[in-house]
């Protein structure tokens, strides 16, 4: 069988019982850290919790690792783990649709993600849009799809949770400094006064640790802020209703 299992937020505390049963009686356990990372612990720490060696998969070998993995899937139980939820990113989302294609048992362990996360700001989740990310620009890339994403969400009043880029294989996370900037360098480009320097934003950093950091203010402000080690998303709020206004005062800090 194949057992996807989410490996939570912040650090190997956030493990679940049904992961650390599970990996008791798995034949070998594979990992991938280039979709997110757990920041508030390291792979021995992980290895230590389960009692197992963890083999991380290469990103650079993704596709004939996956293929392997699903492969050995049909004679041992194979566990697949995953920062966040199993089956939040799409990749993960292949993989089970190929095992189940072929003949495979698959379990799927589910564990808290961003998605859940995001309630320690006191928004309401119902009230967000579609999550988009913001990438490293690169000399010949500068994809503007946050911003379009954010327009449309904005449009309707939504929320929009701006997940951050990592290259975990090079110790490299976008701040949400670096973040931001990204964004007022669209709309400087775009020139649609959709954003500026005033408008309020609000930052989340290390959701999922006990000492997250929520602060809330105008892009110039948070801009010179410092968040400290990551993971660092960004939310650009919509309509706000009143208890959600409330919320941000008590919650975040506001600057």
């Amino acid at each position: 069988m194949l057992i996807m299992a989410g490996l939570g937020l912040y650090d190997e505390k956030d493990l679940t019982l049904k992961t650390l049963e599970n990996a008791k009686k798995a034949d070998k356990i594979y990992a991938e850290f280039y979709t997110a990372i757990l920041t508030g612990t390291t792979l021995e720490k992980i290895e230590e919790t389960l009692g197992k060696k963890v083999n991380v998969l290469d990103r650079e070998k993704v596709e004939y690792e996956t293929e392997q993995l699903i492969e050995e899937s049909k004679e041992k139980n194979i566990m697949f783990l995953t920062a966040g939820d199993p089956m939040v990113a799409t990749t993960h989302v292949d993989i089970a649709v190929e095992a189940k294609k072929k003949g495979i048992e698959v379990i799927i362990i589910n564990a808290p993600s961003i998605y859940s996360a995001i309630g320690i700001t006191g928004l309401q989740i119902y009230k967000f849009g579609k999550t988009t990310s913001i990438v490293f620009p690169e000399p010949n890339y500068f994809p503007e799809t946050p911003y379009n994403v954010i327009k449309d969400n904005l449009s309707l009043g939504y929320h929009t949770l701006c997940l951050l880029d990592i290259h975990a294989h090079e110790n490299k996370f976008m701040t949400a400094n670096e973040g931001l900037q990204v964004l007022l360098d669209i709309e400087k480009r775009r020139e649609e006064k959709l954003l500026s320097e005033d408008t309020k934003v609000l930052v989340v950093a290390r959701a999922g640790s006990l000492k997250p950091k929520l602060v809330y203010g105008k892009i110039k402000d948070l801009i010179k802020q410092d968040f400290g080690a990551p993971l660092h998303s960004i939310i650009i709020l919509g309509n706000l209703h009143f208890m959600e206004e409330e919320a941000l005062e008590i919650l975040a800090e506001n600057v």
